[in-house]
């Protein structure tokens, strides 16, 4: 399983860390978009609509996202998007972790279904966007759910029901707890921190997510990076209630011994939009 994990994860790199840092955002949008379109796949499979209407679903995907390209929304301040992204997502985290797995399945297939494309289309939007306002911009928004995965696995590893002798999401992820959530915020905390610290020592074409939110208020930096690790752990507790329900482990195999897209692009679903509104907000 490690040697698997280890051999897609150099498979993965040598195709996106070009794309990444290839002068023209295009290589790296156009990556995002097949990597958007087979997350589209998987999300039709675990919402039971396999076959032709899987295949579907990931060519429907793709043609908005190509559509959003062709009329020029990367290069636009979409903030009134962004805005609305993020009230829908906080909306949808609310009432889908409330119903728990049990109440994934008792909502219209129609609902389930459109809303997995319209996140899938948001997001691939919000990470082609942020590369277009700059690599330093687009890292300090992964490197933000990162520092929230790495630093909850840790924490949670560490000091896992010490304090809270609660889990998080028992129904959902049995596994977390709520020592490891504020050990992934005080983590993505300090990063941020030290980023917007030692970013002027390399004058990059466009701040990054923490210097934009440093320069406009440390307490608003508080606020926003708190926001954004909530969003992150909410991402990724949205699509563990949803193979839940479904019944599987993995979104699918398509990553050997990663699982699939899905489960490496789970916590940025609902981050990206609202990391971007910050972006368009205080720049």
């Amino acid at each position: 399983m490690l040697k698997q994990r280890v051999i897609t994860a150099l498979a993965l790199l040598a195709v996106l860390l070009p794309a990444l840092f290839y002068p023209d955002p295009a290589p790296f949008a156009a990556v995002a978009l097949l990597l958007v379109a087979a997350a589209a796949w998987e999300w039709a499979r675990l919402n039971q609509l396999p076959g032709a209407a899987a295949l579907a679903t990931a060519a429907l995907c793709v043609a908005l996202c190509a559509g959003a390209w062709a009329a020029g929304w990367l290069g636009q301040r979409l903030t009134p998007l962004w805005a609305l992204a993020a009230v829908l997502w906080v909306a949808a985290v609310t009432l889908l972790l409330r119903r728990g797995p049990q109440g994934w399945s008792t909502l219209p297939l129609a609902w389930r279904w459109a809303g997995g494309v319209l996140a899938l289309w948001l997001t691939w939007l919000a990470v082609a966007q942020a590369r277009v306002l700059g690599i330093n911009v687009l890292l300090s928004v992964l490197t933000l759910v990162w520092a929230a995965d790495i630093a909850a696995y840790f924490a949670g590893r560490a000091f896992g029901l010490r304090f809270t002798r609660t889990r998080l999401a028992p129904s959902i992820s049995p596994g977390k707890s709520w020592e490891g959530a504020w050990g992934g915020w005080l983590g993505v905390l300090a990063l941020g921190a030290l980023w917007a610290i030692f970013e002027p020592r390399w004058q990059p074409s466009h701040l990054s997510l923490y210097g934009q939110l440093a320069q406009s208020g440390w307490w608003l930096m508080l606020v926003a990076l708190t926001l954004l690790t909530a969003m992150s752990v909410a991402g990724d507790l949205v699509e563990s209630l949803v193979k839940r329900s479904a019944g599987v482990k993995d979104s699918s195999g398509l990553l050997p011994g990663h699982g699939g897209v899905l489960d490496r692009i789970d916590a940025l679903l609902p981050t990206l939009p609202m990391a971007l509104l910050f972006v368009h907000l205080f720049s």
